[in-house]
């Protein structure tokens, strides 16, 4: 399974000596950290030889955790999640005779172990039955600290039930999660009505595993599939970090984002090639673009053919979601022609995760938070853009000593036609990187060929320090992001906020290409909709198209 191939970095074999019996043979392990040797909370997956797959529990009844996931794709059943997330306690699981490959993960930060068991069927020798056992210990050692760093994870799109999260967000050390306790998939149906929603007594408050992983419960996903009694897909936005349940409808988006901005709420467009998804950008004013979606997996790469194709002008594969890397770059190129219209669109990652074949924290966002660490001082970073998004490599950079997310003041009077910069700081990554680039108003301006200098800790580090001229005919943005091959032809990234150079009188403009594009995404939704939805939501659609139409207005740069 790829599953299984990604995570390899060692395999060791043992082989279970003086098994006198046949049944099953009782492994007890522990997952620890390397450089100290304490217990740690971890993911385990445990596969046969034969494709069966096991789940242990945990040897600490009274004080431990394990929670058993089982997810496969409908679309594509090769591509599969299973497995078992423990806390920092001894396991235990019996095996019967046969070969497996055990995998041990602790989220991005550690290197993945592998060990292969053989367990022997002692009738072969024609032994006495026996109570067979075998104790492992599998240290896990840490490539990087990125809270040591002062930066810290997090998954803004999980359906993980809140009960699960103790143990979950530990074992992935995913230092802030953001649960959909309400989520509705009704035009009709209010969130806090759906039957989808979980029940519980849910806290307005942040609740505190440890001193470094919190969750928060008051999030909520709108992703409507019927208008009524009638199937009909507009999309999805999530709203995060809000006060009260939603007791209203989707319709009208306006009255859902009065609430939203009366709660402090950020409002994240979910995925971009929804049916709708274009035509929300400004509507809602949305906050956030999952530009690490909870269509990036660990297991093999399953959504394809889904929802809005792409415009022949990115030049990707078929529809744009045929294969892991086009599926990326429609993303990423979605995401600069917004940008290149005006819309300081931050970037977040979720993963679905209760949904999806794929752990909890696989697509993550690292916020660079202003100490003491605590969810509010996590969310300031994430609403002010100081962040960056990854699926492996961890991309710490500045601009002219600023992190991501800042913001240039250009005197606009002075005419100037250009600025130098200076990129400073360090990719550093599990696997060598392939490139890292440099992008501007959505076009590549610099490619680095990483020097994949291996560390101390046995990762690979590429250190910047590099000077550009950006055009500032108006006003631009920059960003950096950087590609990891994996085996099997995977790939994974990292991607920063940009860092925003505002010119007096002189806003962004878009692409030729760019803004036709959005306006026809915008227009086709008016039209869609224009007998299925009331016609003060259509008048909404409308008044999408016209933002849009308005941006073209003020001039675009030819391809």
């Amino acid at each position: 399974m790829e599953l299984l191939r990604l995570a390899l970095l060692s395999t060791l074999v043992f082989v279970l000596s003086g098994a006198t019996s046949s049944a099953d043979t009782v492994v007890e392990g522990v997952i620890t950290d390397a450089s100290t040797g304490k217990p740690v909370a971890a993911r385990i997956t445990i596969q046969s030889s034969d494709g069966q797959w096991y789940f242990p529990k945990s040897a600490a009844e009274a004080e431990g955790s394990a929670i058993r996931y089982e997810r496969r794709n409908g679309r594509s059943p090769q591509s599969l999640d299973m497995h078992t997330t423990l806390s920092a306690h001894p396991f235990r699981v019996e095996l019967p005779p046969g070969r497996y490959t055990l995998v041990a993960e602790r989220g991005k930060e550690y290197f993945p172990e592998s060990k292969t068991l053989e367990i022997p069927d002692a009738r072969v020798r024609g032994e006495e039955p026996a109570s067979p056992s075998l104790k492992l210990t599998i240290p896990l050692r840490r490539w990087i600290d990125m809270v040591a760093l002062g930066w810290y994870s997090g998954d803004t799109h999980t359906h993980r039930n809140p009960a699960d999260l103790p143990n979950v967000i530990v074992a992935e050390d995913v230092n802030v999660a953001l649960p959909m306790t309400d989520w509705t998939t009704n035009s009709a149906v209010t969130p806090k009505a759906s039957k989808q929603s979980f029940r519980g007594d849910f806290t307005v408050d942040p609740v505190a595993v440890d001193p470094t992983h919190i969750w928060f419960a008051r999030n909520t996903e709108y992703e409507i599939f019927s208008v009524g009694e009638k199937p009909h897909t507009l999309g999805a936005f999530l709203i995060v970090n809000h006060r009260k349940q939603f007791d209203i409808p989707v319709l009208p988006l306006s009255a859902v984002a009065k609430q939203a901005r009366q709660e402090g709420a950020l409002i994240d467009l979910e995925k971009h090639n929804w049916p709708w998804s274009i035509a929300i950008v400004p509507l809602l004013n949305v906050d956030l673009f999952e530009l690490a979606n909870n269509h990036h997996w660990q297991s093999e790469y399953g959504i394809h053919g889904w929802a809005e194709p792409a415009p022949s002008w990115m030049n990707l594969n078929g529809r744009g979601t045929d294969d892991e890397l086009s599926w990326t770059l429609y993303g990423f190129q979605t995401y600069y022609a917004l940008l290149n219209c005006g819309f300081k669109l931050r970037p977040a990652a979720g993963t679905a995760n209760g949904i999806h074949p794929v752990p909890l924290g696989f697509s993550r966002v690292y916020v660079e938070v202003e100490k003491p660490f605590g969810f509010e001082s996590w969310m300031r970073g994430l609403s002010a853009g100081r962040c960056f998004v990854t699926t492996g490599p961890m991309l710490l950079v500045r601009v002219d000593q600023e992190a991501p997310g800042f913001t240039f003041k250009v005197d606009g009077l002075r005419k100037e036609r250009s600025r130098r910069i200076r990129v400073t700081g360090q990719a550093v990554s599990e696997q060598p990187l392939r490139a890292i680039e440099c992008i501007a108003d959505g076009r590549v301006v610099m490619s680095l060929k990483p020097r994949n200098e291996r560390t101390q800790e046995g990762a690979y580090r590429t250190a910047l320090d590099e000077t550009l001229d950006l055009p500032l005919q108006d006003s631009a943005w920059v960003a950096l992001r950087c590609w990891e091959d994996r085996p099997g032809g995977r790939t994974r990234f990292a991607h920063t906020a940009p860092w925003h150079f505002t010119v007096d009188g002189r806003p962004n403009r878009p692409r030729r290409d760019e803004i036709d594009w959005l306006i026809a995404r915008a227009r086709s939704e008016v039209d869609r909709n224009r007998d299925v939805l009331p016609s003060g939501a259509v008048e909404e659609l409308r008044s999408a198209v016209k933002v849009y139409e308005d941006i073209a207005k003020r001039g675009t740069v030819q391809p």
